[in-house]
């Protein structure tokens, strides 16, 4: 996989693969993936944005003396986030350059939403026999509180929340806080709606990798901009269009979505084989969505690998100064700022 990301992100050219790499020795009878075209836009790429992260980490000490995530061999959530940081600047362009501002361990467990809390040894417990308490989802309001993050929000010191703890921490993979907060892969948090500006917490598990934390941020794309979108119909709905896949627009793909690539039949189906047509490469020419289909397989997307998948749909996104309709050619400004969506 490390050699797939180099060439994503080493090569001067938008598209991934060269040409050798895009012929599949997988092809069916259908016949071969084409190479892909030199394609790019002209457009002018926007200048970067930095937003600030406050980053809490839940790394309590277990009855063994060790941070949880030493007890059980999980991975660091340091890296983790170098990673994730990486792999969005690169898909971006360079446009979304993530700061860390402030990187907070808490050696304790999340309150839960009905006030229950772990203690070291009945995580340890739990952990053994499988029985977790119920309701898991943690209480977000307290966090909200503990660690001021509405007034730390308005005032500018940061724009969004990184939560990152083990298996049943409760969070989700993404929720939205503050006025006029909407659905982001969660309900908006009830109780923000004083804040002046709003912001995204993303809740991540180290037991996971890199590649389930893109997931979070695309499933987050998803409902921005499913909802930047909500108002257009048809053809002229850039975001439908963009998420089309084979089998529910037969002959009619583009780049498909954050669990669909292009050729999927079932939810996660990176690692298809089968060949069907995808105007996936008319993306890079945005606005200019002209382009023809050429044939493709997961010899595009890393064959299976979750974070190769992600990195190759997010390169798609459009990511050029300019708008039509009152919508941005940047749909990057909408994913990591929600205060620009209208």
């Amino acid at each position: 996989m490390d050699d797939f990301l180099r060439r994503i992100f080493g090569s001067s050219k938008p598209h991934p693969l060269n040409a050798d790499a895009a012929r599949s020795t997988d092809a069916q009878s259908t016949g071969a993936p084409q190479p892909a075209p030199d394609v790019r836009s002209s457009g002018q790429t926007p200048a970067p944005v930095h937003p600030r992260v406050l980053a809490i980490i839940h790394d309590p000490i277990m009855p063994d003396g060790r941070r949880i995530r030493a007890t059980y061999g999980w991975n660091d959530s340091d890296a983790l986030m170098q990673g994730y940081s990486d792999d969005i600047r690169r898909a971006s362009d360079g446009y979304a350059q993530y700061e860390i501002v402030e990187r907070v361990v808490v050696d304790g467990f999340p309150v839960k939403k009905d006030g229950f809390r772990y203690t070291p040894k009945s995580f340890a417990a739990a952990w053994t026999t499988r029985q977790f308490h119920q309701p898991d989802a943690v209480d977000y309001l307290a966090l909200v509180r503990e660690f001021r993050l509405i007034e730390r929000v308005d005032s500018g010191e940061i724009d969004e929340v990184w939560l990152l703890g083990f298996p049943y921490c409760g969070y989700y993979e993404s929720i939205m806080a503050g006025a006029g907060a909407f659905w982001c892969n969660a309900p908006p948090l009830a109780g923000t709606e004083h804040g002046k500006r709003r912001f995204v917490i993303m809740g991540f598990n180290d037991e996971r990798g890199v590649g389930e934390m893109l997931e979070d941020l695309g499933h987050r794309a998803e409902s921005t901009l499913s909802k930047v979108y909500a108002g257009t119909r048809g053809d002229a709905n850039l975001w439908e269009r963009f998420i089309r896949y084979d089998k529910t627009h037969p002959g009619r793909a583009e780049c498909g979505n954050v669990h669909f690539a292009p050729n999927s039949v079932q939810d996660y189906d990176w690692g298809n084989p089968r060949v069907v047509p995808s105007r996936c490469d008319t993306w890079y020419a945005f606005p200019d969505l002209s382009g023809e289909a050429r044939r493709v397989n997961r010899s595009e997307w890393g064959d299976g690998d979750i974070r190769a998948h992600h990195v190759w749909w997010f390169r798609h996104f459009p990511h050029i100064v300019g708008a039509a309709d009152g919508v941005s050619w940047n749909w990057w400004e909408y994913v990591i700022d929600p205060n620009r969506v209208r």
